[in-house]
């Protein structure tokens, strides 16, 4: 593989979701499963940014972030094609998805995922057990209102 050939993309429009689904599903890395095109459109739209690679009209690596641009981010969905993950261009694209101006500023920076731990430390990262606490996802009762004034969504 010759990485002068890779395209870049920060444009999440640009995002074909069914290669997207395919890719997800053959990592090692995918730990929630199948992922459902819908999902995954809503997902990359509550993204940013989104950065993806190409090899021609393949797609093989992408990664996502959320973020308030300031204090706190998320990197989500590091992935890269198995025939890809020689080199550096997994390093290339956090490095990418880092510099773009909604991250560089950004004060702390959590990655989701449990997977090549060691790698992510040569970048940075450390682990952070002390202060990290997830939710999973169940409804609040139906007949949640606010304490005071209205709901408007």
């Amino acid at each position: 593989m010759n990485g002068h050939h890779l395209q870049w993309s920060a444009h999440c429009d640009q995002v074909d979701l069914h290669q997207l689904q395919v890719l997800l599903a053959g990592t090692a890395n995918s730990e929630t499963g199948e992922r459902r095109i819908e999902e995954l459109g809503l997902a990359l739209a509550n993204s940013s940014p989104v950065i993806s690679v190409w090899d021609g009209e393949k797609m093989i690596g992408l990664a996502r972030a959320t973020s308030d641009g300031i204090y706190r981010a998320v990197l989500w969905d590091v992935v890269i094609h198995p025939d890809y993950q020689v080199g550096e261009l997994e390093r290339q694209l956090v490095e990418a998805i880092l510099s773009h101006p909604r991250m560089n500023r950004v004060e702390r920076v959590y990655f989701m995922n449990s997977h090549q731990q060691r790698f992510y430390e040569t970048l940075g990262f450390q682990s952070n057990p002390s202060t990290t606490m997830v939710r999973d996802w169940h409804p609040l009762s139906p007949s949640w209102q606010p304490l005071t004034g209205e709901k408007r969504w």
